[in-house]
């Protein structure tokens, strides 16, 4: 194993904080019941129609009013990107031992491109970042393997020789399908309808916290 790649939301930075203050103060603004930020964070790695769903469970995902409401989510959460979003908890000392040891460690995501290279900068993650993969970078998003394989192309490696972390069955699947080694994230955003059976995921492997996450690591890339 030569490199590590990471999901970025829920695996690698987290955002859940953000995106509830912005989901709660919409429903305050509407006059609804707030959502909880248990049930927000389920729904981060779905994207944000499904978060924005949470605040107008009665409209279509293609009712114009709906797109409106999207759109005005992710403008709010375009100019306030990282007001209480950091890496988890131990992930620094991760990254700083990867880059010690000279372990490329990008990222590949369906978060747009935009607002992943502004939540990068902001974070200061940009130039450390090896490689970011993103929806419009391919065709096709995972789970298809596409982006793992331009990922691992402009990292010049083969696939096989690549680890990949991400807290989303989409994320285990396209790994699995690019024949990376998988590592299921369980500290993340786990989607509700998945979260209570995580073997039927298929990861090489589950870990549940940052620091075990490190261990993994220091033992597949043969870390001193």
């Amino acid at each position: 194993m030569k490199a590590v790649l990471f999901d970025l939301d829920g695996t690698l930075i987290d955002t859940a904080a953000d995106f509830i203050r912005i989901i709660q103060d919409m429903c305050r603004e509407e006059g609804r019941e707030i959502v909880s930020a248990e049930l927000i964070r389920t729904q981060v790695s779905e994207g944000a129609r499904a978060m924005v769903q949470l605040v107008y469970p009665e409209l279509d995902s293609t009712d114009p009013i709906f797109l409106a409401h999207r759109q005005r989510f992710l403008d709010t959460y375009g100019e306030n990107i990282a007001v209480d979003t950091d890496l988890f908890q131990h992930m620094p000392a991760l990254l700083a031992q990867l880059e010690a040891h000279n372990i490329p460690w990008g990222i590949v995501t369906n978060k747009p491109r935009g607002l992943s290279e502004s939540l990068l900068q902001a974070l200061n993650l940009t130039e450390r970042c090896a490689v970011l993969v993103c929806p419009e970078d391919v065709r096709h998003t995972k789970p298809d393997p596409e982006p793992m394989y331009l990922a691992a192309q402009q990292l010049s490696l083969d696939a096989t020789e690549i680890i990949y972390v991400g807290d989303h069955p989409r994320d285990i699947d396209a790994g699995r399908n690019a024949q990376m080694y998988s590592i299921l994230a369980a500290y993340g955003y786990l989607p509700l309808a998945h979260k209570d059976d995580l073997a039927a995921w298929q990861a090489d492997c589950i870990i549940h916290s940052v620091p075990e996450l490190q261990q993994q690591l220091q033992s597949l890339l043969k870390l001193n």
